[in-house]
């Protein structure tokens, strides 16, 4: 029987092949936002099901109704009661531009010395062509040496994650016989830092509404009605400016109802990381911290709700000067929401708060561009207790249960169609320039994560256990674990 060193050791003495392989990958401009790209995204697809054809799945790629393809392949395990895991990732990726801050082409990829070692440089390194080649090498290597897999597997990589994944639910919904499994595997979150490995358990839902406020029944010489016309900008700008009080408190009538905070002992493990705010916002060229006075800067970030202006508008924006009045204005407010806030009663609140605030002849409208709920992970289940064991054993210390500022729309999709809970096990680092000129992904990390992926399946619970006794046999690593950095 294979053990875990000969695996370990195939990683080892092939990390040049599975770094061409990925180069070749990264070569192709899967770039899903440009219709101009979606030959090259229909490419990435099908370079992806003949990898794993060679693998011995079954692999196809699928059309969804009106996007990109998904490349979707099964492999039947060693058979019996093994459990069955659903390995997601994502094949296209942002625009490169400004092309012109590209230190080399963005799809001519490119290994540079960097504090961590060798790194590659390409668009895709890290989000999330290079994270997806992390597990594809690991059961790579299986395949290569017991002419099989340790699990029952289907793979489902889609082209669509960097425009929201639009399409993706019908195909869930379509699919959902088919993509049946124990759980969903994903890469495509943060590390704590290069030495310290990290399980995503806890995601904000992003949710975004569009605020028009109409006034007058048209623009106005500010000459002749200043100082007796109401002003649209004006208003808006005071309503939506009112909406945190003066300790960051957020207004919305029933915003917080719900809210499921974690327990103070997994706060007081967020709190004991030393996480420095102050240089976090040094790097954007800030210093004064927002958000909820008398919170911590990890609790703002992963445990409690936020509310920005994204943008607001109205009347004349051109260049010169055009002494208007506007009649009317606008505003696109996004709101960031915890596990327990329901997004539809946020938005009733939101319409509440701004409706109450209108002077008599005014009029709103709203039209809600997104819609999302916060997530929680399960951190006491068979699989994120495989996955700390995992990782524990390849980085010589326990990962970081994290939370994660931004939102996986995935995430929800799995749940909410499939009925699945998803482990985010990711390798980035904040510092990658995701969706940013000169993205990267060191080369430790590459190797590592194929590593870790291979030491989690091996280290599996017996199937009949998964629903009871994860939590009993690693309990004492919850409380002690528990913590992270947004994502």
């Amino acid at each position: 029987m294979t053990n875990t060193n000969e695996l370990l050791d195939h990683i080892d003495a092939r990390l040049e092949a599975a770094r061409s392989r990925l180069f070749d990958l990264l070569s192709i401009p899967s770039i899903s936002a440009q219709p101009a790209h979606a030959g090259d995204c229909r490419q990435a697809a099908e370079w992806l099901r003949r990898e794993l054809t060679e693998m011995g799945f079954e692999a196809s790629v699928r059309d969804t109704v009106g996007g990109h393809p998904v490349t979707m392949a099964h492999h039947p395990g060693p058979g019996g009661d093994a459990p069955h895991i659903l390995f997601y990732g994502h094949y296209d990726v942002q625009p490169p531009e400004p092309l012109d801050l590209w230190r080399s082409p963005p799809f001519k990829p490119t290994l540079e010395d960097g504090p961590n070692g060798p790194r590659i440089i390409a668009r895709g390194a890290v989000d999330d062509k290079g994270q997806t080649m992390m597990w594809l090498e690991a059961l790579r290597a299986y395949h290569a040496l017991t002419g099989t897999l340790p699990v029952r597997v289907t793979v489902l990589i889609e082209g669509e994650e960097e425009i929201g994944s639009p399409h993706l639910g019908r195909f869930l919904a379509d699919h959902r016989e088919e993509l049946k499994a124990d759980v969903v595997v994903i890469s495509d979150t943060d590390m704590w830092n290069v030495d310290t490995p990290a399980i995503t358990t806890r995601l904000r839902g992003s949710t975004y509404v569009e605020v028009q406020l109409r006034l007058a029944s048209q623009d106005m010489h500010s000459g002749l009605f200043g100082g007796s016309a109401q002003n649209a900008a004006n208003v808006l700008a005071r309503i939506l400016g009112a909406l945190h009080d003066e300790n960051g408190h957020i207004r919305i009538p029933g915003f917080y109802d719900g809210i499921k905070s974690v327990s103070p002992e997994i706060l007081a493990s967020w709190n004991a990381l030393g996480f420095d705010e102050a240089a976090f916002l040094g790097k954007v060229g800030l210093r004064t911290p927002a958000g909820e006075k008398g919170r911590s800067a990890l609790e703002r970030l992963w445990d409690r709700p936020s509310v920005d202006l994204m943008g607001i508008w109205g009347g004349y924006t051109g260049a010169g000067v055009k002494t208007v009045i506007p009649a009317q204005a606008s505003a696109k407010v996004g709101l960031r929401l915890v596990p327990g806030q329901d997004p539809d009663a946020v938005i009733e609140g939101l319409k509440t708060f701004v409706l109450d605030r209108l002077p008599p002849e005014g009029e709103a409208t709203f039209e809600v561009l997104a819609k999302g709920r916060g997530l929680t992970i399960p951190d006491d289940s068979q699989w994120t207790q495989a996955a700390i064991a995992a990782l524990k054993a390849e980085f010589g210390r326990p990962p970081v249960l994290m939370g994660c500022a931004g939102s996986i729309p995935v995430v929800e999709m799995f749940k909410e169609i499939l009925g699945l809970d998803s482990l985010l096990v990711g390798f980035c680092l904040n510092d990658d320039q995701m969706h940013s000129p000169n993205e990267k992904f060191d080369m430790v990390r590459f190797h590592k994560g194929q590593r870790a992926h291979v030491r989690r399946e091996r280290l599996r619970l017996p199937h009949g256990l998964r629903h009871h006794q994860g939590a009993r046999l690693h309990g004492g690593l919850r409380r002690r674990d528990s913590a992270g950095r947004g994502c």
